[in-house]
């Protein structure tokens, strides 16, 4: 039987490096797309001498051509974290429309079935705890965050206008918070942050009285519910994230500990419309996909941490525009 083909994009990121070792894993063949404006080819590397895997430098947010077959396309290119949309906010806005609207053709013309990463942000700052899929969320559509929210939500939209228009096979696919190997070091994101901060000997950096909370899921456990959602029946969106909440002063803690630290924690201003409280509802996961989070916080931060020691010293003190010390996200 051939092999299925895959095109995943953003796949020289974060999520998209593991999407693309696991569907190789799966014995499919792997195209991986990334402009690289956030993406870092080390993420691939491994796979360059692969026979079922090639790689496309290409911007989505522009005409997507690729040749021969396609059964899957996993629409993953966005810049995810505080610093990439605040330096690149127009970017971040064309690839969540044009860049859909681009890979929702492609999958139409190739009669592909897509899968789109959504996330946690259409719930904006919410106020149901914890939050379900039926939550239409609490957004300022002009505040720093929106470029970001919203890119998300017309990228739902439009999906779901194919799939009831065209009757395209779409999924959707909302991601909390989510952390392992390959992360930026320096990218925002509360998790790098505190290590990094700790690596590098400085107090850890809270915004806010440190009582909002987020819900960490290991970057293993998020892919085998998109595996799953992609492989199932189900069109309407699906939160894929752990339900175990901490707050963040709780998690600066637990990163003092695991790194064996004596740095204090310092408090600044909470930047504006970052949300106070982040759990997924995951009951639609469990009875549709049968599948819930199995790797434990502890577990899975310890692997984290040695990843992030394992790294150059010159990636521990990067400061670019990859970089950036503002937002508990």
């Amino acid at each position: 039987m051939a092999k299925k083909r895959v095109l995943i994009t953003g796949g020289a990121g974060f999520l998209g490096s593991h999407l693309c070792d696991r569907f190789l894993k799966e014995g499919h063949y792997v195209i991986a797309m990334d402009n690289l404006i956030t993406g870092d080819l080390r993420n691939i590397e491994h796979l360059f001498k692969h026979p079922d895997f090639e790689f496309y430098h290409h911007d989505v947010s522009k005409f997507v051509h690729v040749p021969g077959e396609l059964d899957y396309i996993l629409h993953f290119a966005s810049p995810a974290s505080p610093i990439d949309y605040l330096k690149i906010p127009i970017q971040t806005l064309k690839v969540g429309s044009l860049g859909t609207h681009n890979l929702l053709g492609l999958a139409r013309a190739k009669k592909a079935r897509i899968i789109i990463a959504s996330t946690s942000e259409v719930y904006g700052d919410p106020t149901v705890h914890p939050q379900t899929e039926e939550y239409y969320g609490n957004v300022n559509t002009v505040g720093p965050r929106g470029v970001y929210d919203e890119a998300k939500r017309f990228q739902e939209a439009i999906t779901m206008a194919y799939h009831t228009f065209h009757g395209l096979e779409t999924r959707i696919v909302r991601i909390f918070n989510t952390y392992g190997p390959r992360m930026r070091l320096n990218d925002g994101r509360v998790l790098p942050a505190f290590i990094g901060q700790a690596l590098r000997g400085e107090d850890l950096t809270i915004f806010g009285d440190g009582s909002q909370t987020r819900s960490f899921c290991y970057v293993d456990d998020l892919v085998e519910g998109i595996y799953r959602l992609l492989m199932s029946d189900y069109a309407q969106p699906v939160n894929i994230g752990n339900p175990s909440e901490i707050t963040i002063k709780e998690f600066a803690e637990e990163i003092i500990k695991l790194t064996n630290t004596t740095q204090k924690v310092v408090y600044k201003d909470l930047p504006k419309d970052d949300p106070k409280q982040r759990q997924p509802d995951i009951t639609k996961a469990k009875q549709i996909l049968g599948w819930e989070p199995k790797v434990s916080r502890a577990e899975g931060l310890k692997i984290t941490y040695e990843y992030f020691k394992s790294l150059p010293k010159e990636v521990l003190y990067l400061r670019d525009h990859k970089s950036f010390d503002g937002y508990n996200k």
